[in-house]
């Protein structure tokens, strides 16, 4: 723990103090907390927008169909903690939380032409990602769990999510590893989580629909926080066509799939008061925000935080209760009127029915 703790320069009283000052100081934290104002990006963000009164896609039952692919295609919760006690593998997506002094480190990426941090000019990379030391050789830090020296582009996503607490920026890295002397990825994006800039059309971030990651995970301090979760959440299909708003990257021409950035909202009908309290939560999100998906991958997984606190006892039953027909489309690429984006509900009322 030491060795990620910076150097504070003023003597304290007591020990107590000491380490109370030092873990407040730590320059990187994995899992750490987000910098508000939550949920991340402005509350006029697509990921923030209130769909629940959105028009439904004319193709909508074809596409559920399509999912379905000939059975009833049930929810996953694509995240969790340690694959078993103490072991390297994990479930869901790890991220980094650092503060604004963190050096940044030069990527050198597979699809250059798409990625930030490079001169794209000269194609050369420069130090722009923060990634810290700790993502070199300790194991959680990357997606699937081993750590960045160890090779597994061909086999493993190993995406690596890192948070400026300070300046509210976020770093998405796709397919990373340290060869010992740089890091290498697929591609890299950088989103200032004080704005909603899109990424240009045609080029991916580090998920295939190109957009950002971690605003669409489901997280643990959310589902067991006081409030609402207010944004949607992501969600993988085997199969894509094309893209629409607010995704700028196609990964799949497949006919019958929907497009990337395609919103599924659960059906307002479907009644969660016997599922547990923290999964009704989840499931109300699905229905005031729903679903965007952002990669290929299998039908109907939602994605999530990896935190050892999670009970995919409690979890996995709770998502296998839903299927994809208790979904519908929202209209591809709607936006609402004006392009004023409703924020999170006020004053909300929540009731055994719901």
């Amino acid at each position: 723990m030491l060795q990620m703790l910076k150097t504070h320069r003023h003597a304290v009283a007591t020990g107590g103090c000491i380490i109370a000052f030092a873990i407040e100081l730590a320059a990187a934290t994995l899992g750490g907390a987000l910098p508000t104002p939550l949920p991340l990006f402005p509350s006029d963000n697509w990921w923030n927008v209130d769909v629940s009164a959105a028009p439904t896609d004319i193709n909508s039952s074809a596409y559920i169909t399509f999912i379905n692919n000939g059975t009833t295609r049930q929810l996953h919760p694509d995240f969790g903690g340690e694959a078993s006690p103490g072991s390297v593998s994990i479930y869901g997506f790890p991220y980094v939380v650092v503060d604004g002094t963190q050096t940044k480190r030069a990527v050198h990426f597979q699809y250059s032409d798409e990625s930030d941090g490079v001169n794209h000019t000269t194609d050369q990379s420069y130090p722009f990602y923060p990634i810290p030391d700790e993502a070199i050789a300790q194991p959680h830090w990357v997606e699937g769990g081993e750590p960045g020296n160890i090779d597994r582009r061909s086999s493993a996503d190993r995406h690596l999510l890192i948070v400026d607490r300070d300046n509210r920026h976020l770093y998405e890295l796709y397919n990373v590893f340290y060869d010992g002397a740089q890091w290498h990825a697929g591609s890299g994006a950088f989103f200032d989580l004080n704005t909603n800039g899109r990424r240009p059309d045609g080029w991916t971030s580090a998920d295939a629909a190109g957009l950002a990651i971690l605003p669409g995970l489901v997280r643990y301090d959310e589902v067991f926080g006081p409030n609402e979760i207010n944004h949607a959440l992501r969600v993988t299909v085997r199969a894509t066509n094309g893209y629409v708003f607010p995704a700028s990257h196609r990964a799949g021409s497949t006919t019958g799939a929907l497009p990337m950035g395609a919103r599924l909202r659960l059906k307002a009908s479907v009644n969660l008061s016997a599922l547990p309290a923290e999964t009704q939560k989840i499931f109300r999100a699905m229905k005031r925000y729903g679903l965007i998906v952002a990669d290929n991958g299998s039908d109907m997984y939602i994605s999530g935080t990896f935190d050892t606190r999670w009970d995919n006892g409690v979890l996995n039953p709770a998502f296998r209760s839903l299927t994809a027909s208790d979904f519908e489309v929202v209209e591809r690429g709607w936006r609402p009127q004006g392009g004023v984006l409703p924020g999170p509900p006020q004053n909300l009322r929540i009731t055994s029915g719901s």
